[in-house]
């Protein structure tokens, strides 16, 4: 059985959502994340920059939630969810997956981090700057509409487990400053893919909440 070492509110996420879609069986761990437990000699062995998401696999231990997806496609899937490997499509797969982690994801955990370490002295000029590049993000998916090119009739592909994360996390039901800030990015990431923070009606997408609350 698959263990997911995760906490509330980070990549672990995506990987027990793909875990639902697979029906792969799977446990979570919950992971303490107080600074002095994800600075120990214990986690650091599990991942040694401290964050979360860990994902064991028999004798395999990976620490990149974005690798963990990939890997589960690969080994699990037969072929579901993302399209056969050399194929155009799946260049086209990869880019977008790696755009939502590269790209996407840096604005946005730079704002995180700037009201975490500068909390009550935030430099307004900084924040927006990185808003207007997540924004930037936030169009080049809905322009470049790649479910559009990667959808086959109404298949999910794993590239939304990258960006269902960012979409969850901007919710605008949530009350975190970073989610309250980005909210117009919402408009252009949920047109081009399909999903919404709280709202996603896939039933592994429903599993996946009910599981992360009962535990």
């Amino acid at each position: 059985m698959l263990q997911i070492y995760h906490a509330p509110r980070t990549r672990g996420f995506r990987v027990i959502w793909l875990c639902e879609e697979l029906s792969l069986s799977y446990s979570i761990v919950r992971v303490d994340m107080a600074p002095a437990y994800r600075s120990s000699p214990e986690w650091r062995r599990m991942n040694p920059v401290g964050k979360v998401p860990v994902m064991r696999d028999g004798d395999l231990a990976m620490f990149e939630s974005g690798a963990m997806v990939q890997y589960l496609l690969d080994r699990y899937a037969k072929g579901r969810l993302q399209p056969p490997a050399g194929t155009p499509e799946h260049g086209l797969y990869l880019q977008w997956s790696w755009f939502a982690e590269a790209t996407f994801a840096r604005p946005l955990g730079e704002i995180v981090n700037h009201r975490r370490e500068f909390a009550g002295a935030e430099v307004p000029a900084a924040i927006a700057e990185m808003q207007a590049r997540a924004l930037s993000c936030a169009r080049a998916v809905d322009h470049g509409r790649p479910g559009q090119v990667l959808l086959a009739g109404r298949r999910i592909l794993g590239r939304r487990y990258h960006d269902g994360l960012y979409l969850a996390y901007l919710s605008p039901a949530d009350a975190r400053p970073a989610a309250r800030a980005h909210g117009p990015l919402l408009e252009h990431a949920h047109r081009a893919t399909g999903l919404s923070g709280g709202g996603c009606r896939r039933p592994a997408y429903r599993c996946l909440n009910r599981r992360l609350i009962a535990d």
